[in-house]
């Protein structure tokens, strides 16, 4: 375990934002974490797990702990479910294809998320469909403070959308190290009828679909539409897709009547972020050295070194634009440090 200075955070943080880290080191076990939480002399301290939802916007003076904690197990199974506990620092998607591989279900829809298993409830992932919730069991934290171990349950964890209480009461006082899912072994419930999965496997002549088809469906949807962080920086999904009431959603349908919208309640509508800003005029819109995507308005992109500030003031500029035209504020979804 070996602490080292002035270390560039680029290849840590999928938008290849080059900023430093005072102190940086990679931990990958429990014990080393609860060692490095203890020194008093870095009292200024950065959780850093996949860096797939972060936006580095200057250098960070303290030390940055990267969790490297591996490890997928069966904790138990029996005809119809099984019980798998995947720690921290597993890759997400290669978490996803390991279930798929051993044909459990639940998360398929979840394939190619950028990310590591430790970050994915913090904003309950979720993707055509499917939210982290629907298979989540419970996960395990450590103090900040303490250094002890915590388990949160799925109703500890207050999951709403891209949200969960570690963006809220718990925020920055707690790091999950292991997380636990409940996943199907046979008579999968299949998620198809959200965006295009149904044509994409229409288009891969897939009547009779399996979790695997359903997975490959889903990537290949993403790779369509998705740029790739390790080609072109990014941070996936930039904004959250707004809520907004029934109400005015139907004024605004007056005004612009191929609005898309999807019941989230009875009073409640959600209107698809990526719709808003390429109707602002953003979608494909290059500033030198950063933009929006091409081929999804929802996706900021660092086309080489860009600086992290450069995309933060694009956000905002996409925000004051749409909150004009639409009378709809977005929210980030990624956390700006």
């Amino acid at each position: 375990m070996r602490i080292e200075q002035n270390i560039s955070l680029k290849p840590y943080n999928t938008f290849g934002i080059d900023v430093t880290a005072n102190f940086f080191i990679s931990v990958s076990s429990t014990d080393e974490l609860k060692q490095v939480l203890a020194l008093k002399n870095h009292s200024n301290k950065l959780i850093l797990g996949g860096g797939s939802n972060m936006l580095l916007t200057k250098n960070f003076e303290g030390l940055v702990i990267h969790i490297n904690i591996k490890g997928i197990k069966i904790v138990s199974e029996d005809d119809n479910f099984v019980t798998i506990k995947a720690s921290a620092g597993e890759n997400w998607h290669e978490f996803v294809i390991w279930c798929i591989n051993n044909d459990f279900g639940g998360i398929e829809n979840l394939s190619l998320i950028p990310g590591n298993v430790g970050t994915a409830p913090i904003q309950n992932i979720g993707a055509y469909g499917v939210e982290l919730k629907d298979t989540f069991v419970s996960c395990e934290a450590i103090s900040l403070e303490t250094q002890t171990v915590k388990t949160f349950t799925k109703t500890d964890c207050n999951f709403d959308y891209r949200n969960s209480i570690f963006k809220q009461g718990a925020k920055g006082k707690y790091i999950i190290t292991s997380v636990t899912f409940l996943l199907s072994k046979k008579n999968h419930k299949l998620h198809v009828s959200y965006g295009a999965i149904t044509s994409q496997l229409e288009t891969m002549q897939v009547s009779q679909p399996t979790i695997q088809d359903v997975s490959k469906a889903v990537i290949a949807i993403r790779e369509s539409k998705l740029p790739n962080p390790e080609e072109i920086g990014n941070s996936g999904s930039f904004f959250k897709n707004p809520v907004i009431s029934k109400s005015n959603f139907d004024i605004l349908s007056k005004n612009f009547s191929d609005i898309p919208s999807y019941p989230v309640s009875k009073d409640l509508v959600k209107v698809p972020a990526g719709w808003l800003i390429e109707k602002a005029g953003f979608k494909g819109k290059q500033f030198g050295k950063y933009g929006v995507h091409k081929n999804q308005a929802l996706v900021l992109v660092n086309y080489g070194n860009a600086k992290g500030s450069d995309i933060l003031n694009l956000s905002k500029l996409i925000q004051k634009t749409v909150k004009r035209i639409f009378d709809i504020s977005i929210e980030a979804e990624v956390n700006i440090l």
